[in-house]
């Protein structure tokens, strides 16, 4: 199926890259070229997929005048007021369901990410950067895959864990697993939602799905003799043992986790 796709980069990392892949399997591509382009567009909406890579310090003061924007844009507020932010996004919060074909998908996310690993994560590139990653997705455990592997080379690079000694990829499995699994229930029409803001002081993750939440202080304690042979419980588990701090909101469909860095830790 053609797909109506829109990059946005301010600096070109890699708009023409994936104008050139993406053009030449099908797909209809425009490019802009900062976020106050997009902000003025009234169809943002039409696209199935959104790709922003942006540098906030130069789009400052579009941010503060326009407040978050269209919702396929990078949500700023929280960290605006960095001092070196690069924004990334995948948005495809309004990717066309009928005939859902999540390999299709999937192979869309890998090669975006799969560029920017290779031509814009360098490790000279990326040295004491403070970047901001989203993605909004359908529920779908391969993408859930793809963005998970792509977060543990993103934080290897910049030095907040060692991977032979962390077992960051198992927290942030099981909080991707829930939200598919047990908050949206495997339904593709429904979005999980994460963001990252990675330095290399520290990775803060925040996972959020559409069900309908739960209370984590009626999950069952997997360490009670009781619930030996039971499963549900252990992720949770897991994760506040392997995270520097855990917190759910009320509702209990949004966690935000923080891992430090090793460095940071140690001193």
């Amino acid at each position: 199926m053609q797909r109506r796709i829109l990059i946005i980069d301010d600096h070109d990392d890699l708009a023409s890259s994936l104008y050139e892949v993406f053009s030449h399997v099908g797909h209809t591509v425009e490019i802009l070229k900062s976020r106050a382009d997009a902000i003025e567009r009234s169809d943002i909406e039409s696209f199935d997929l959104v790709i922003s890579d942006l540098d906030v310090v130069s789009q400052r003061g579009a941010v503060s005048e326009n407040g978050s924007g269209p919702v396929c844009l990078p949500h700023l507020s929280e960290v605006i007021d960095a001092e070196h932010i690069k924004a990334f996004k995948i948005c495809a919060a309004n990717y066309r369901r009928e005939g859902f074909d999540e390999e299709e998908l999937k192979n869309l996310v890998a090669t975006t990410l799969d560029y920017k690993i290779r031509y814009v994560d360098t490790i000279e590139g990326v040295k004491d950067l403070h970047e901001y990653i989203e993605f909004e997705l359908p529920s779908a455990i391969s993408l859930m895959h793809i963005v998970l592997d792509y977060l543990m080379k993103r934080v290897e690079k910049l030095g907040v864990i060692k991977p032979e000694q962390s077992n960051l990829f198992i927290a942030l499995d099981e909080a991707f697993v829930n939200a598919v699994k047990h908050g949206n229930k495997f339904d593709a029409a429904k979005l999980v939602r994460i963001a990252a803001e990675v330095s290399s002081k520290e990775a803060r993750f925040t996972i959020e799905d559409e069900g309908e939440g739960f209370d984590v202080k009626n999950i069952p304690d997997p360490l009670d003799p009781e619930n030996l042979f039971k499963t549900s419980g252990r992720g949770v588990l897991f994760i506040y043992n392997i995270m520097d701090e855990v917190a759910y909101n009320d509702r209990g469909n949004r966690l935000t986790m923080v891992k430090k860095s090793e460095s940071v830790t140690e001193t």
